[in-house]
């Protein structure tokens, strides 16, 4: 059993900060990338950022130069440091995972999701 864990999510106004945490815990062999998603009322949920375990990351343009992706590979938990928020990026955020539970099977989990409202 695995399981994604988030936390850091809230109401921020149009400027400020936000810091993401989601951590992964039960049979975990490996975890090859890590991420965020992103889906906002009425709209198709959206890749935000992803980082694997060797560090290598990559942005959604909306993003590139506000958010940062890191990692703690010991604790297998994944970051989100979210500067200069803006109202367009409201939305729930998921926590992403590519995992494998032995060297033979892996497959993709989820996070729960946590809002995050920027809004004066």
């Amino acid at each position: 059993q695995v399981q994604l864990v988030e936390s850091g999510g809230g109401l921020v106004q149009p400027g400020g900060s936000l810091r993401l945490s989601c951590a992964a815990s039960g049979s975990i062999f490996s975890i090859n990338v890590m991420g965020w998603y992103r889906q906002a009322p009425g709209k198709e949920r959206e890749l935000v950022t992803t980082i694997t375990s060797g560090g290598s990351t990559i942005y959604a343009h909306s993003v590139k130069g506000r958010f940062t992706v890191s990692r703690d590979n010991a604790k297998n938990t994944v970051f989100l440091q979210m500067n200069s928020l803006k109202p367009e990026d409201t939305a729930v955020y998921y926590c992403y995972a590519a995992i494998r539970i032995n060297p033979y099977i892996g497959n993709d989990y989820w996070g729960q999701g946590t809002q995050v409202t920027v809004s004066s």
